[in-house]
């Protein structure tokens, strides 16, 4: 039975789309394939790890039949991006092996029965369900993401908070030395709905959303979140547990502040990194009235030292920072300037940008 004739792009974006999470090694090896399922011009391209699931869908049905089986996911990919790009491409079913013809070319896989595959079972209702463009979406997710935990043993700081109250969806993200906030504003009034996503979602997600001005819907339950945006429709668990109060992590009035540009600090501090090393990423900031001085030194005695021109007359305040945290904000943020507020040597300092309640960044210090 021939399920897809198609141009080979055609063909290759759906399942693009859906291989991002499937796992080459698992404890259920149907979980390394992909769910085809036909209904006549109709067909959709399923993946899942569990947490996740991804479904798409498209036109490119041969014939009127129905009929649904798993095959492996990176090797129908590996062959189609192997194939060349002006040809069309043949996907057969026959005797529990799947067909891929284009040209001259022939490849046989082994399948799986679809009856096997486990989906993830989608939430009976949703408490809350949020529209906003694409674009606004992944934006949010880009200016938080970097201050997410990887395998922490805290295990809701692997994921990111996202909160739902009134007309605002806020985003935040915490490793336990840094956090990141970013809110936007949203057209309805919301009843308040707090999650956290996993980091593998977001992750995901950053890579499906586009700049563009479509919708996004996001319809959150108890213990799922789903998001359908386009032909895309994806479905994740959510992280149980109680996130920290990021309200209280939050500075507030620092009377010691200065606004510089984004990328005269930044080039300033990648600078400053190259004499850091990998075991050791601290550098070491004294701030004084009308100067920033940054330097760095290393286990060999080798030493970086910048100077910088800044408008302050506050307090004189010698500070050490994970200078990876700086740079994570700074290259993310798009703003020509940035304003930073300090207590003193002990107390952490926060990141802004000038007359934008929208984005806070707090980070710790660290003794250098």
């Amino acid at each position: 039975m021939q399920l897809v004739k198609t141009h080979r792009d055609t063909l290759l974006r759906p399942l693009q789309i859906v291989s991002g999470i499937v796992e080459r090694r698992h404890t259920l090896p149907i979980l390394a394939n992909i769910l085809i399922r036909k209904e006549g011009e109709q067909v959709s391209f399923l993946s899942t790890d569990i947490e996740v699931q991804i479904t798409t869908k498209a036109n490119i049905g041969s014939g009127g039949d129905v009929a649904a089986t798993t095959v492996a996911a990176r090797k129908l990919l590996d062959i189609l991006r192997a194939l060349p790009d002006s040809n069309d491409v043949a996907l057969t079913l026959s005797n529990k092996r799947m067909t891929v013809q284009s040209g001259k070319s022939r490849f046989a896989l082994q399948t799986l029965a679809a009856d096997d595959f486990p989906t993830v079972a989608e939430a009976g209702t949703y408490n809350a369900t949020v529209k906003l463009p694409q674009k606004t979406l992944k934006h949010l997710f880009n200016m938080v993401y970097f201050s997410m935990a990887q395998q922490d043993i805290r295990y809701y700081l692997n994921g990111l908070l996202l909160v739902v109250t009134g007309n605002h969806v806020i985003g935040v993200a915490t490793d336990g030395h840094r956090l990141a906030f970013c809110q936007v504003a949203v057209e309805q009034e919301l009843p308040r709905q707090e999650v956290i996503i996993p980091r593998k979602t977001i992750i995901e997600l950053q890579r499906l959303l586009d700049d563009s001005d479509d919708e996004v819907q996001i319809d959150i339950a108890t213990n799922q979140v789903k998001l359908t945006f386009g032909d895309i429709e994806l479905i994740s668990k959510l992280v149980e547990g109680k996130f920290p109060d990021y309200t209280r992590v939050v500075p507030k009035g620092y009377k010691n502040s200065f606004t510089i540009r984004r990328d005269e600090l930044l080039h300033a501090l990648q600078r400053t990194a190259i004499m850091t090393s990998d075991k050791f990423k601290g550098v070491r900031c004294l701030i004084a009235p009308g100067s920033l001085k940054i330097s760095s030194t290393n286990a060999d005695q080798e030493e970086a030292v910048e100077e910088l021109e800044i408008d302050y007359g506050g307090d004189s305040i010698d500070i050490g920072f994970n200078v990876t945290y700086l740079l994570d904000v700074l290259n993310n943020l798009k703003t020509d300037n940035v304003t930073v507020a300090l207590g003193d040597a002990n107390s952490s300092a926060l990141i802004t940008v000038p007359e934008n309640e929208d984005f806070k960044y707090v980070v710790m210090p660290m003794r250098i």
